[in-house]
């Protein structure tokens, strides 16, 4: 057996910076006719100002690739660990992350 890589095989490299990953719990998508763009943003609550901390760029083909993927993965996790709660459903406190409000 070599070193070389299989003629189907893509060799993928990532740097300790990427690696680490960005957080995000908002994603703000919009397209063209040619092209999907994909915002990540991490957004505070009582931070009047949030920033991109990612920005994804996609082909339309590609853009539907990942959504396919991301749902065979999503599928395969609630299939473990039981079915994700949608935001809608998730009841958060009214002072998450920051100050309780006074009168």
């Amino acid at each position: 057996m070599t070193d070389q890589a299989q003629p189907n095989q893509i060799n993928i490299e990532i740097s300790e910076e990427i690696a680490e990953g960005s957080y995000a719990n908002l994603a703000i998508i919009t397209h063209s006719h040619a092209e999907f763009v994909v915002d990540f943003v991490n957004v505070m609550p009582g931070t009047p100002k949030s920033k991109v901390k990612s920005r994804i760029i996609l082909t339309p083909q590609h853009a539907k690739r990942l959504m396919k993927a991301l749902v065979d993965n999503i599928s395969k996790y609630e299939s473990v660990n039981g079915p994700i709660k949608d935001l809608e459903e998730v009841q958060l406190p009214l002072n998450f992350g920051g100050p309780t409000a006074q009168a």
